[in-house]
């Protein structure tokens, strides 16, 4: 085997136009290639609390890397949700909360980390610095802003709307396209149906629609991958959804904003789940002429907290500004460390600070 120590290279990105959009492809994509010419061990990791794109990256991505002879295991933080236990491969995710030992024993093995969905190794908690200090090859797959440097290939486009569409374009660009059968194709949908909101979102263009005509002719099959995802309700979600909608969902008309909270007894009342508050946060937005959405999750040692907007009011500036956190211009995440009632309070405030861009975006949509 190869040593692959000799093969680190820098990240050097080339920029192209694909259907109208910029697209950053792996100019030294042949070196990664030539790593991964001979069977390697390979971790490919997701982020934390991992949503559709996530997981559905990550599965199609390490059965294409399995099917050419590498010994792949895919690492969650934690558990993800039961409505993605349905892809292919998914029992075989080690959980490293749950599994710490071998989740530390196979990355100090590792040859070849995959890191994908997120751009900043805090986004995976204590894993973060077990990946840095690594000396594996470290590959980063990604569409979130300020990325943090810390891998020796990137494939990354904040001009992407999933991190499985760009599996998809690196599928291409490495001719392994002929690996994604049925399985993979229905994984690396669902990625990209969610995360461009089911194809509502501003990052829904048209290169997305064509890699979605190309998984489509791969197999993946749409409708059953919508029903598995959006359609598999438990009783008690549904009934948690009423309660939010009635009792804990506040509109601030006169700055075009609403908010939904949910507290420790809310959640214990509803035997909540992970993923039962998954896409809640989108309620809010769909509100007429609300600009900005917030959700406020109470946890045992902080608040967690989901933003979303519309137009060019950037929750990733407002999250990592205020609320040490970040992702997308209108999709972000962030936490306090105050109480439920502090950190809603603190948010009012800074509406109020912000009543004449939220005012004035409404009209930019």
């Amino acid at each position: 085997m190869q040593n692959i120590s000799t093969l680190h290279t820098h990240k050097f990105l080339v920029c192209c136009f694909v259907s109208g959009r910029q697209v950053m492809l792996m100019k030294d994509a042949a070196k990664l290639k030539q790593i991964l010419s001979t069977p390697r061990r390979v971790v490919v990791t997701v982020h934390t609390n991992p949503d559709a794109d996530a997981l559905g990256s990550a599965l199609g991505f390490a059965s294409i890397l399995k099917q050419q002879g590498h010994a792949v295991t895919v690492i969650s933080p934690n558990e993800y949700p039961d409505f993605l236990k349905w892809m292919k491969g998914q029992e075989e995710v080690i959980v490293f909360e749950q599994q710490q030992e071998i989740a530390r024993e196979l990355l100090a093995r590792a040859e070849v980390i995959c890191c994908l969905d997120f751009s900043d190794l805090e986004r995976i908690g204590h894993m973060g610095d077990i990946v840095r200090q690594s000396s594996a090859v470290k590959v980063m797959i990604d569409h979130h802003l300020e990325p943090e440097a810390f891998a020796d290939f990137e494939q990354w486009s904040i001009e992407a709307g999933a991190t499985a569409e760009l599996i998809f374009d690196l599928a291409e660009e490495m001719d392994w396209v002929h690996y994604i059968g049925a399985a993979e194709a229905d994984c690396l949908y669902a990625g990209i149906m969610t995360d461009t909101g089911g194809f509502r979102h501003p990052n829904t263009t048209q290169h997305i629609h064509e890699v979605v005509a190309r998984l489509i002719g791969r197999g993946a099959n749409t409708a059953r991958v919508a029903k598995l995802v959006y359609d598999t309700n438990t009783e008690s979600r549904l009934r948690l959804m009423g309660f939010v909608l009635s009792q804990r969902l506040v509109v601030m008309k006169e700055y075009d904003v609403a908010y939904i909270y949910l507290t420790l007894d809310d959640q214990k009342k509803f035997n909540v789940q992970k993923g039962d508050t998954e896409g809640l946060v989108n309620y809010a937005l769909s509100i007429a002429n609300i600009t900005l959405a917030a959700m406020f999750t109470e946890s045992k040692d902080m608040v967690k907290i989901s933003f979303r907007s519309v137009g060019a009011f950037s929750v990733n500036e407002f999250a990592r500004k205020y609320f040490n956190g970040g992702g997308h211009a209108n999709a972000a995440g962030g936490k306090s460390e105050l109480s439920l009632q502090d950190t809603i309070e603190q948010f009012k405030s800074l509406v109020i600070k912000y009543k004449q861009e939220l005012e004035h975006e409404i009209n930019t949509i």
